[in-house]
């Protein structure tokens, strides 16, 4: 699969072109089946065929639609069903002084239809190439829960040393005691909020307060509860319409993992010493001779070529589905692990749950692992700093931003975009607020752009109430439910944007996202989401003074519910949504 021309569903083919910015004015497709032939010549066409043949080869001709820009490019794009699931096709690209036919094998300046060999080629849609993430993601609104900073339900299952709730700034070593009865004591506030999904960061026994240092992947950390008390969250959740995610490291494991442990007392002897990647015995730690993520001692890289760890590893995966009905798996340093170890978990897991969601934490371009054999999306990260730079921290002009946002959406395939995984801030950044210096009107136009954006949408734990915090351990405070002490106006903002997003589908993923009337100097854009069931317009203020937008007919302000015809004024550091009446 590739992102320029690619198989949407089983009928439909997707193809891209880019061009340099402003070098053409149009794009036809030039498509057909690459077996059907016109029996008979029409003397008026201007095609170069051989007039002694009896046939040529029959195509239609189809629009592509130029879907945005960015610095230096134009992006094109057109959807066909081909009749037969194949098809050949070429491009004639024109200005206006000339056009010209671009195929498989090079330029022409006439449509060439003696023989179909010379267009590029989708052979056959077959339904197993098809990229096939499960379509329940396209509806959620995630929100992260870093566990121990959530809730502590249950003070009976704290650990030694847990300190009282919020009685301390978080640090890189003190725990609060969240647990999954403090997950189920509020689930009737994630209702109300209007999360369908939880992403959880790792439930799994570990030293730390985070968890990234697994000491045993099939057991909960104590201080979160039972595995009788999960599955009650679990359950609960799933009857209140929420899925759960779960997330785990299977780059490296804690030092006092029991097979680690093994390789220190052992050495080479040890039945676990191809387990990781130790350059030479005895183990060294300071500095280590043995592989670790980042450079931490303390969290020994896994070998997940070797055959014991791979099988160890996708035992997990599939055990949690299928004991206890996770929805699917976050994947923490995903893209420092093997691909084929991906490929085989991906099988793992989709055999116990085929409707299974698996995203990979990549921070750069992506590609590789979305192929459909892999992840069915990655943490955005790239958008995240694009959306970042502009509104919160006003780095970048609106062209800037626009460019960052149709390289991203073209970047990758249509049913990739439409699961993509995106955030603005998570237990790893700055929380959002943070970065938007604690300018709550920025964090509003922040958030109404993120819950307005195609893909599946992720709230950090208490940025919906306003929350802040720097790098870590500081962006990991634990949740505050004091009413008195959080922004309501903002969670009540929050909260109708999601209810928006589910009410009108094409702020989701059922329609196109396409920038307009970008002003630079005003700090300003449009973003029209069109589909059949009608256009709505996003608009945009990042600037200090109030400004006017123009657009065709009468619209709905869908924030206030107030009528307008033609135009309409938008307040400094402020953004609204117009759904546009036909007629």
């Amino acid at each position: 699969m590739s992102p320029y021309v690619y198989k949407y569903d089983q009928e439909t083919v997707h193809i891209r072109l880019t061009t340099a910015k402003g070098d053409v004015d149009r794009i036809i497709l030039i498509h057909g089946d690459p077996y059907e032939w016109d029996a008979e010549r029409e003397e008026d066409r201007d095609w170069n065929f051989d007039p002694d043949k009896e046939k040529f080869w029959k195509t239609q001709q189809t629009p592509m639609m130029r879907t945005g820009a960015d610095a230096t490019h134009d992006y094109w794009f057109v959807a066909i069903k081909p009749s037969r699931r194949r098809v050949r096709y070429g491009f004639e690209l024109s200005t206006a002084e000339e056009t010209a036919i671009y195929t498989e094998r090079g330029w022409y300046d006439e449509i060439p239809l003696d023989h179909p060999g010379y267009y590029f080629a989708v052979p056959y849609i077959n339904a197993v190439d098809v990229f096939d993430a499960p379509a329940w993601v396209k509806e959620t609104v995630w929100y992260q829960i870093f566990p121990d900073r959530f809730a502590n339900g249950d003070v009976t299952n704290d650990r030694q040393g847990t300190v009282p709730w919020a009685s301390e700034a978080p640090a890189y070593e003190n725990h609060f005691g969240g647990d999954f009865q403090g997950v189920i004591d509020n689930i009737s506030y994630l209702k109300k909020l209007g999360i369908n999904g939880i992403y959880f960061c790792p439930v799994f026994a570990a030293p730390s307060n985070h968890k990234y240092d697994t000491l045993d992947y099939l057991k909960l950390d104590p201080a979160f509860g039972t595995e009788a008390k999960f599955r009650e969250m679990v359950e609960l959740l799933h009857a209140n319409g929420i899925r759960v995610l779960l997330d785990a490291v299977f780059n490296h494991v804690s030092v006092d993992h029991p097979t680690f442990q093994d390789v220190i007392k052992r050495g080479a002897d040890s039945e676990y010493a191809d387990w990781f990647m130790i350059d030479s015995f005895p183990l060294e730690m300071d500095p280590p001779n043995y592989e670790v993520f980042a450079f931490e001692a303390n969290m020994p890289k896994l070998n997940t070529a070797n055959a014991d760890v791979k099988a160890y590893l996708l035992k997990v995966g599939r055990y949690w589905v299928e004991q206890f009905g996770i929805d699917g798996w976050r994947l923490d340093v995903a893209s420092e692990v093997d691909h084929a170890f991906w490929r085989d978990f991906r099988k793992e897991v989709l055999a116990a749950n085929p409707e299974a969601y698996i995203v990979g934490e990549c921070w750069t371009d992506s590609q590789e692992w979305l192929f459909g054999d892999q992840f069915d999306a990655v943490m955005n990260y790239g958008l995240t700093e694009a959306f970042l730079t502009f509104f919160a921290t006003r780095e970048t002009t609106a062209s800037e931003f626009s460019y960052a946002v149709v390289r991203n959406l073209n970047g990758n395939a249509m049913n990739v975009n439409e699961v993509m995984f995106n955030l603005v801030g998570s237990h790893d950044t700055p929380r959002a607020l943070t970065r938007a210096g604690g300018d709550k009107e920025r964090m509003r136009l922040l958030l109404l752009s993120l819950l307005t954006f195609t893909g599946s949408p992720v709230i950090y734990y208490g940025d919906e109430i306003g929350m802040s915090g720097g790098q870590d351990p500081a962006n990991r405070k634990c949740m505050e439910w004091d009413q008195e002490k959080q922004d309501t106006e903002l969670l009540s903002y929050v909260t109708e944007l999601i209810a928006l997003r589910k009410a009108h589908p094409a702020l989701a993923n059922e329609a196109s996202y396409v920038f307009e009337q970008i002003d630079d100097e005003k700090n300003q854009f449009v973003i029209r989401r069109s589909s059949p069931h009608g256009d709505y317009l996003i608009l945009i203020n990042n600037g200090e003074k109030e400004t006017r937008f123009e657009f065709s007919g009468r619209a709905v302000d869908l924030l206030d519910g107030t009528e307008w015809a033609g135009e309409i004024n938008v307040g400094p550091i402020h953004g609204t949504i117009l759904q546009v009446k036909n007629g």
